[in-house]
């Protein structure tokens, strides 16, 4: 399996150039964001198994990684999500499910919030939506993985312990293709921006989402003390189901996608009769 198989397209927007691919068949339209410092290459898993369904597939990279520009003024959660609307508008596909993994959870919601009229459903991979208590190891780890010029290598280093359980045959393959993609210039300090950005103003509309929502979370998620209740907690305020994928990281996705593909597609297949319901399931 190839890491990119589809043409690049690219959109300029205000500030800067959004890099993204598309399948171009003609059925509903998912949109797919990657977590922070990652590629577009992350639902490689996916979106074969969505094309095969029936699904046009785009997937985009984030301001300041992959293809689209490194340097942006604006790195928030809201306006990634106000790029997805804009390559959904240019491609006049719509309304869409977005997706959007870790940090572009938040986006997806955004773009939901803002363009109500692109969005039908969304759904969150691992989703970082608010501001998470972090120790001071955590604290002190980030400052000094980030002050020298080993800071690619420890960010790469970091992404690897996020698939506890499994990890990809092409893994390797990926973890290099980010590593160049960090070196380029821009991109790291990009990442570190992103990284400092409070999450308060994604958590702030979470009561106000009346989209239908799909929350996937792995039991192994490093990025919370408690992945299954942050799980709960998202799915009351979103009034969202939930796949909880038992022994998966940050990338449940990616990790397990035979597990998630059948439930995503049972989310997904729900959306075409505009019907959502609420639950949460542990998956084995």
């Amino acid at each position: 399996m190839t890491i990119t198989s589809i043409q690049t397209q690219f959109i300029t927007t205000e500030g800067g150039r959004v890099a993204f691919e598309d399948t171009g068949d003609n059925g509903p339209a998912i949109l797919a964001i990657p977590g922070m410092g990652d590629l577009r290459s992350e639902y490689r898993m996916l979106r074969p198994v969505l094309q095969q369904a029936g699904y046009r597939v785009i997937t985009m990279d984030a301001r300041g990684f992959g293809e689209t520009s490194a340097t942006w003024r604006d790195y928030s959660a809201r306006a990634v999500g106000q790029d997805a609307v804009a390559v959904l508008k240019h491609l006049r596909v719509g309304p869409a499910t977005i997706m959007g993994n870790s940090f572009a959870a938040g986006s997806a919601l955004w773009a939901a919030q803002d363009a109500a009229e692109s969005v039908n459903g969304v759904v969150l991979l691992g989703p970082i939506v608010r501001d998470l208590e972090a120790s001071f190891l955590q604290k002190l780890s980030l400052k000094i993985g980030f002050s020298g010029p080993w800071k690619v290598g420890f960010w790469t280093m970091y992404w690897n312990t996020l698939f506890p359980t499994v990890k990809p045959a092409d893994h390797a393959a990926v973890r290099a293709e980010i590593t160049r993609n960090l070196h380029e210039p821009g991109r790291i300090d990009a990442l570190k921006a992103m990284i400092s950005l409070s999450k308060a103003d994604t958590a702030a509309i979470l009561g106000k989402t009346t989209v239908p929502a799909l929350i996937v979370m792995g039991t192994k998620d490093p990025d919370f003390a408690d992945a299954v209740e942050e799980a709960r907690m998202l799915a009351g305020q979103l009034k969202a189901e939930t796949i909880i994928v038992e022994g998966a990281g940050h990338y449940p996705h990616t990790e397990m996608p035979e597990i998630v593909a059948p439930k995503l597609l049972s989310f997904l297949d729900g959306l075409k009769g505009n019907g959502s319901k609420s639950s949460l399931r542990a998956v084995a």
